[in-house]
């Protein structure tokens, strides 16, 4: 932050809706320079929450204290103020806003960073029988879940045919992503963990209904993503839609039934079902359309960025990436509104994507053309994560966790337990609240 910026009383007051990688990423543009500007930073939980790593909580190589960090604090060295609390209502007309808890706020400039939740597509029973990944909580739920699976196996009699299923679906980055540590889990360190579970026992299925994983990469890099999880075990099922899920089973397209004792969806995303109330136009899976500069359709003084934003002209890819660059752009255009100058579009710099298979191997595909895979492109991703991890305590933690967990293959290391799951029933994650807003998939920039 500048130390030259002074902020008045009556100076203009921005309220950012938000403390994901959008939200934050406005919050630091506009502590840059001298702007003479208010701002509040509005969120429901007390954390933000670094989606990238929610499938290491979710299988154990990393606690949720790792992947979260306080709101309050990266406001307050910001010179930001944090309220924590979520949005009902917006009044445009007046500018203010509504929280479910009664509270009103007035604001001069609005900047919406609320996220997107899962979406289950209309098919019956998998908003109640799956676990979403998208909030700290889902990953410990799941955790809870996957532990308590392998527990049962090595209660069970070990010479039974009685096996652990688990069905993840959705084949881009979270899905491979979480499928591939799952595989490894049971192919190295639960036999340190759980020495009398066979691993033969444990089933890991990746359905996706693309005719391959990981579309938007390069094909080479999709090959080499199936090859990796085929070597570790992993069920793939591609060209498969899903028709129904129920309790213990995936009913396929095709008519088979398969055994699933949780089932993982990490197949799509949609807007929260709050925003249809909020009085915008909305397009693809209910998210509030913007125009060129990022400010909502028909509104001057409020914007949408990070995934609950689309530019229906010109969509952005829903990573990191984008949400860093859009909620840099949109804190920049609110500067020269009061200045005021005219707003300038959005244009993406595609920085690349990248994805991680397992232990020793992932894929990286730069703009430039440039791709890697395996040890190095793991290496590139491990550190680039680090990176863009807030707070020095949660890099160092999450650098020994992971080194941990890697370092120590196959002999008892790398495993972090919770308690026994209380839902007798797996249920779909929590919707994705404010502090959440980024689609768990990797981008080079995360």
């Amino acid at each position: 932050m500048s130390p030259n910026r002074q902020v008045t009383q009556d100076a203009p007051h921005v309220v950012v809706i938000g403390a994901g990688f959008a939200g934050q990423s406005v919050v630091d543009s506009l502590a840059k320079g001298s702007a003479n500007v208010r701002v509040t930073v509005i969120d429901h939980n007390l954390y933000s929450t670094f989606q990238p790593l929610l499938y290491q909580v979710a299988t154990g190589g990393l606690n949720p204290g790792d992947v979260s960090y306080a709101v309050g604090g990266f406001a307050g060295r910001r010179r930001a103020r944090y309220i924590q609390g979520e949005l009902a209502a917006v009044d445009a007309a007046q500018k203010r806003i509504t929280l479910a808890d009664g509270r009103e706020l007035g604001y001069d400039y609005l900047v919406l960073a609320i996220g997107v939740t899962a979406s289950f597509f209309g098919i019956p029973g998998a908003e109640q029988n799956a676990f979403a990944l998208y909030t700290r909580r889902d990953s410990v739920v799941l955790r809870d879940h996957i532990m308590a699976g392998f527990e049962r196996l090595s209660a069970s009699d070990s010479g039974g045919d009685e096996e652990f299923a688990v069905t993840v679906v959705g084949g881009g980055a979270t899905g491979v992503e979480l499928a591939g540590t799952l595989a490894e889990l049971r192919g190295a360190v639960l036999k340190a963990t759980f020495p009398d579970v066979d691993p033969s026992r444990v089933h890991i299925r990746l359905v996706e209904m693309a005719p391959q994983l990981l579309m938007p990469f390069h094909p080479k890099l999709r090959q080499y993503t199936f090859d990796q999880l085929a070597r570790r075990g992993v069920d793939i099922r591609l060209n498969t839609r899903i028709r129904e899920v129920q309790p213990g089973k995936v009913l396929l397209d095709d008519g088979q039934t398969v055994h699933s004792d949780l089932t993982v969806w990490a197949a799509g995303v949609a807007a929260p079902k709050s925003v249809r109330h909020w009085g915008f136009a909305q397009g693809k899976n209910g998210r509030i359309t913007v125009g060129g500069d990022l400010r909502v359709t028909g509104q001057d003084a409020i914007f949408a960025v990070g995934d609950i934003g689309i530019n229906p002209d010109d969509p952005s890819p829903q990573l990191a990436q984008p949400a860093l660059q859009q909620g840099h752009h949109a804190g920049a255009q609110i500067k020269r509104l009061i200045a005021g100058e005219d707003t300038r579009p959005f244009s993406y710099h595609d920085k690349g994507t990248m994805a991680t298979i397992g232990r020793r191997s992932a894929v990286v595909q730069l703009a430039g053309g440039l791709r890697m895979t395996g040890t190095i492109a793991w290496l590139a991703w491990l550190a680039l994560h680090l990176v863009y991890l807030l707070g020095f305590r949660n890099r160092v933690s999450t650098l020994i966790n992971l080194s941990w967990r890697y370092i120590a293959w196959g002999h008892g290391g790398g495993v972090i337990v919770g308690d026994p799951p209380q839902e007798p029933v797996p249920q779909a994650g929590s919707q994705t609240s404010v502090a959440d807003t980024h689609a768990p998939s990797s981008s080079v920039a995360e």
